[in-house]
């Protein structure tokens, strides 16, 4: 498994939501670039990037911050938040990210992420937020009539790299991940799925990997900024 430490970004400053409300955000920086470095120095593989205006706004806000971090780095990364359309998802394929993370579109144009997982392979990855099991679209505001698991199985066959399941009431609340109900979804399709939301210790980490389902990793935000998670211990347990 990978753990992905996760950099969100809001007026270009690294951040973190309670839950994904962006009226309660912690500030833990104001150089994403210098922290995607501390990140990559620790040993990580990867970087998990949301831009969190741009889930909001419906199109990319934080672009400059994101573009210092690739620049800034030599690892893989990936990108969601405001990403609805081919261009987009195009022009940040070119800019260097290694996926683009496409969430509220999934719902609202299934056919367009088909369409783009066709045409970058092991490029696109859908982002499931759900609450009580149900998705959330447009930066979490509204939460739909679609459940995480009918919306995964929609792109079973259409060749996404990889589905982030977050559970909306454990993100950033540092109660732990939602290991049965991510477990579950990981288990009911084929598609590599990621643990997003609550996960804040080495015992959370260690949960998932116990529950014998597939995962191919685990994101992190809050517990690594405020010390809560040791990296190097973090990423030695998930590839043990």
């Amino acid at each position: 498994m990978i753990l992905y430490p996760a950099i969100d970004l809001k007026g270009g400053q690294c951040v973190r939501l309670y839950k994904g409300d962006m009226e309660q955000a912690t500030v833990f920086g104001d150089d994403p670039a210098a922290q995607a470095r501390t990140f990559q120095d620790a040993g990580c593989k990867w970087l998990h990037l949301v831009d969190l205006d741009g889930a909001f706004a419906g199109a990319p806000r934080n672009a400059e911050a994101v573009e210092a971090i690739l620049a800034a780095t030599s690892i893989p990364a990936q990108l969601g938040g405001g990403i609805r359309d081919m261009a987009g998802i195009e022009a940040w394929l070119d800019k260097g990210l290694a996926r683009v993370i496409l969430g509220t579109i999934a719902v609202r144009d299934p056919d367009l992420v088909r369409k783009a997982a066709a045409a970058f392979p092991g490029k696109v990855a859908v982002g499931i937020d759900a609450r009580d099991g149900m998705v959330a679209v447009e930066g979490w505001a509204e939460t739909t009539d679609v459940t995480a698991l009918d919306l995964a199985k929609q792109f079973e066959d259409a060749g996404v790299a990889a589905i982030i399941y977050t559970d909306i009431e454990r993100d950033g609340a540092m109660q732990g991940p939602n290991v049965a109900a991510t477990a579950a979804l990981a288990q009911a399709v084929s598609i590599p799925v990621i643990a997003s939301g609550g996960v804040s210790s080495l015992d959370d980490l260690a949960a998932l990997k116990a529950s014998g389902a597939p995962l191919d990793g685990a994101i992190s935000g809050r517990a690594i900024y405020e010390g809560k998670l040791d990296l190097p211990a973090a990423i030695a347990l998930l590839e043990s």
